[in-house]
């Protein structure tokens, strides 16, 4: 018996190898999709209202700035949870009124602190906005963020 590896044995394990790791990564991805479509994403409440809200977030990119569910930048606060942090689950109008209000103040003018600008959203928009802030509250973010500061 030689001590070496072989050139056929080598071949062997890397090809072996890299199916088992294609195979790995292909079952995951389908998992990992699986998981988002049927358990963390709440499909039920997923209105026009929704969609429209989730183009109004394009449109005025507002990810440059603030982070969705921990993507984007992260010069304003996260807002994946902007809903809770507002008391959306217990006080949904008052939520919804806050959060419109808060758009409409912009920007503040209080001197040294960020300023978010003025984008004169209709009030459909921010109706729509507010009910994609709505939306993203719900995903099952398993635990992100740590804390609902923002």
């Amino acid at each position: 018996m030689s001590e070496g590896l072989t050139k056929s044995a080598a071949r062997n394990i890397f090809y072996g190898g890299t199916a088992f790791f294609v195979i790995l990564f292909a079952a995951l991805a389908v998992h990992s999709h699986l998981y988002i479509v049927n358990t963390s994403t709440d499909q039920a409440t997923l209105t026009e209202a929704v969609v429209r809200g989730k183009h109004v977030w394009e449109r005025h990119s507002c990810i440059n700035c603030h982070s969705l569910l921990g993507e984007g930048a992260y010069f304003a606060p996260e807002l994946g949870n902007v809903w809770v942090r507002y008391g959306g689950r217990d006080h949904p109008v008052g939520a919804r009124m806050g959060l419109k209000a808060w758009m409409q103040a912009q920007p503040t003018g209080a001197a040294g602190r960020r300023q978010m600008p003025q984008f004169n959203l209709t009030d459909q928009e921010l109706d729509d906005l507010v009910d994609f802030f709505e939306w993203t509250s719900r995903i099952d973010t398993q635990g992100w963020p740590p804390n609902t500061s923002g």
